[in-house]
């Protein structure tokens, strides 16, 4: 009897380590939960790191500053890689010409201050050199029907102070109008600066329409505006240097 409860004992034993052993088998092991831990892990650092990287792309992008287009005036855009910002009047064969480097490094309202200043002198010059001509040569009525009367240089003094009042006025009073136009006023911005729209020498005075409507006819004939503005500024300097020389007028001095 003791001998069969031994037995009967050992079989028990046997049956409870079998069921244990085949458990085992479908229990999930420790590196196998470590590494699905691991992975699990990995997927929410994963997740909690992306909206960082978008947050530091978005402050980047906030910081940086945008860029405003070009504006665009006449078919013109700034350009500062271009000499003069790409303003028209370069001509064959020399090309851009600014020996003395006046608008070297040129901020963009210097750039266009210099060109208002070239293109109004130039047509004060190409005025001065007709009235040269006009005024010393053809009948008049101050000096009757000679024409070899007083030379130009020496006429101002001769005019009557009633006559030069109202004709510096009408200077004054264009020059005002002009400034309105194209500088900002003082007090309203930096000193001797343009309006941010104005195009240099445009002051919409156009009364017979010649004002071209394409870009490029219009940086064209600007470019033959220049070109005449800066042969009369140096015609009309020689026509005063040679009257203060020999007294004589520009035609008398050609032999007519």
């Amino acid at each position: 009897q003791f001998q069969h409860r031994s037995f009967t004992t050992m079989m028990k034993l046997t049956i409870l380590a079998a069921l244990a052993g085949t458990a085992a088998a479908f229990a999930p092991s420790a590196s196998n939960v470590a590494t699905t831990t691991g992975l699990c892990m990995s997927d929410e650092t994963s997740v909690l790191e992306e909206p960082a990287v978008d947050n530091a792309a978005a402050l980047i992008a906030e910081e940086t500053p945008v860029t405003p287009p070009a504006m665009v005036i006449n078919g013109w855009s700034a350009d500062a890689a271009l000499p003069l910002h790409g303003l028209p009047g370069a001509i064959a064969p020399l090309g851009f010409f600014d020996p003395l480097g006046f608008s070297k490094d040129a901020d963009l309202n210097t750039a266009k201050r210099l060109r208002e200043a070239e293109i109004m002198h130039g047509r004060v010059a190409m005025m001065a050199t007709i009235g040269y001509i006009i005024g010393e040569s053809t009948p008049t009525i101050t000096y009757g029907m000679d024409v070899h009367h007083t030379i130009a240089n020496n006429q101002i003094p001769e005019v009557p102070g009633t006559v030069l009042f109202p004709f510096f006025l009408a200077i004054n009073i264009a020059e005002a109008l002009r400034a309105s136009v194209g500088w900002v006023e003082p007090g309203l911005g930096p000193l001797f600066s343009l309006r941010e729209k104005y195009y240099p020498g445009d002051i919409g005075f156009d009364p017979f329409g010649l004002k071209p409507k394409d870009a490029k006819d219009f940086a064209n004939m600007q470019t033959k505006e220049l070109s005449n503005g800066r042969l009369a500024m140096l015609a009309a300097a020689g026509m005063c240097v040679q009257e203060q020389v020999n007294g004589q007028g520009i035609l008398e001095n050609l032999g007519f």
